[in-house]
């Protein structure tokens, strides 16, 4: 069983997916990690087949999707539905955050968190290179907005695309997620939220690359029914802990 699964969506991410992947196989080998690269790729350029190929020449890496954008949301779920490590995490296939920055996630988790966000917010966080300023603004009005529909007092940065799990958490809270789209992050922290697991923060390192998939428009107001879908949909989930048995941390 591999130590650590690593899911990365992606969406016509031909021309950088093979860096990503590669990236994160050689940290992994460089710390001796045994791990997992499930990478969710929709879309109809050649992603999925330049990881197939990657895939051929070296083990460990698991491509599934469709030409169809079916959401990033949905691509974590699935590939969450097959990750089988102690560890269970994500990262963008664009590589904003740097997979070393995964240094700073697992002596949390080793030491009892349930899941380990990485933040972009505070100065602990090192910006390389920055959103344009429409978007900063705009996300900050979508924190407001989003903190008053959902809660999540205490959380900087929901959005940063760096998000480790125990695996059972992983599973228990995937199991359970429905939002397609880019709000499952919300999705996600409030279900952990519901449940009283352990959630910790880490600055990260972090760099725009200015290839927003979101379209400013439509793509905003789905974000918006979505954030407010979220407390209805799951209206029924009580605070609570899944019973964990210590031998199965990792």
């Amino acid at each position: 069983m591999p130590a650590i699964s690593l899911v990365i969506p992606a969406y016509n991410e031909a021309e950088r997916i093979v860096g990503t992947v590669t990236d994160a196989l050689e940290y992994f080998e460089r710390k001796g990690l045994a791990s997992e690269i499930i990478v969710s790729a929709d879309g109809t350029d050649s992603t999925r087949e330049l990881v197939s190929a990657l895939a051929a020449a070296r083990p460990g890496i698991v491509v599934i999707g469709s030409p169809e954008r079916r959401g990033k949301g949905r691509g974590i779920r699935e590939g969450v539905a097959l990750a089988t490590g102690d560890i269970i995490g994500f990262t963008d296939a664009d590589n904003k955050t740097p997979i070393d920055e995964l240094d700073k996630v697992l002596p949390l988790l080793t030491g009892g968190a349930d899941l380990v966000i990485g933040s972009r917010a505070g100065e602990a966080a090192l910006i390389e290179r920055p959103q344009k300023l429409y978007r900063r603004v705009g996300s900050r009005g979508f924190a407001l907005f989003m903190h008053a529909a959902v809660g999540l007092n205490g959380i900087a940065d929901t959005q940063c695309g760096f998000k480790f799990f125990r695996g059972d958490v992983a599973r228990d809270l995937f199991t359970r997620q429905q939002i397609d789209g880019y709000m499952y992050d919300v999705e996600i922290l409030y279900l952990a939220k519901c449940a009283g697991y352990r959630l910790e923060q880490v600055p990260v390192r972090w760099r725009d690359d200015g290839d927003s998939r979101l379209d400013l428009i439509a793509g905003n107001v789905r974000n918006v029914r979505d954030v407010l879908s979220v407390r209805w949909m799951h209206r029924r989930a009580a605070p609570r802990r899944v019973p964990v048995p210590s031998s199965s941390r990792p």
